[in-house]
């Protein structure tokens, strides 16, 4: 049985590149588009809250201001954002070469749509910018900055994928039977999130 990319039964073909119905509308339920859209946005999201905390982590211990600090965050966050969706390419047996071209065309609007809410909704939440991160304020404000940013970058993935670009690219590549299943990230995201802002409340209290 084939499964979408939420890894849930394909009861409907899906929208990509070279199946499309009436009026330039890819082929396919719009529910298919939207779940396609919800895991596209997660795989971003994942990679790019990695790459965000790897960041503030190696410019703490150098001891950088806000800006170089956000300059490599957000550097790391295309890294991290590339190699999440890279990483199912490669183990499906394309090259890394072709994988990484196919990742770029697919996967840099979400990443820049996400960078530029997430670190405007940073700025403006009073404190977070010099929060460490053993600071309460910081996971709170990582948390929301991230959930703004997914509902922001959600409609861009699926105006993407009804179009057969974004995702679409890299799960035609992968073929239309490929299985994803996207709720190892959302647990991993929320987990992680949660023990930070745990472990720093227990700094506090110490």
């Amino acid at each position: 049985m084939e499964h979408d990319i939420l890894g849930e039964p394909a009861g409907h073909g899906h929208a990509l590149p070279g199946h499309e119905g009436h009026e330039g509308e890819p082929a396919g339920h719009p529910h298919d588009m939207s779940a396609m859209a919800v895991g596209a946005t997660l795989h971003c999201l994942t990679g790019c809250s990695i790459g965000e905390i790897i960041g503030l982590l190696v410019a703490t211990a150098a001891g950088w201001s806000n800006l170089p600090t956000t300059a490599l965050s957000i550097a790391l966050a295309f890294v991290f954002g590339y190699a999440l969706s890279a990483l199912p390419l490669v183990r499906g047996g394309i090259a890394l070469t072709a994988a990484l071209g196919l990742v770029l065309a697919a996967d840099t609007l979400s990443i820049v749509t996400m960078e530029i809410v997430d670190n405007l909704v940073v700025l403006v939440i009073p404190g977070a910018m010099n929060a460490g991160l053993l600071n309460p304020i910081f996971w709170v404000s990582m948390a929301i900055a991230l959930t703004i940013a997914f509902f922001v970058a959600w409609p861009v993935n699926r105006a993407l994928l009804r179009r057969g670009k974004g995702h679409a690219i890299t799960h035609h590549a992968l073929g239309e039977g490929a299985t994803m299943d996207n709720r190892p990230l959302v647990i991993g995201i929320s987990a992680f999130l949660l023990g930070g802002f745990i472990a720093s409340i227990g700094t506090l209290l110490g």
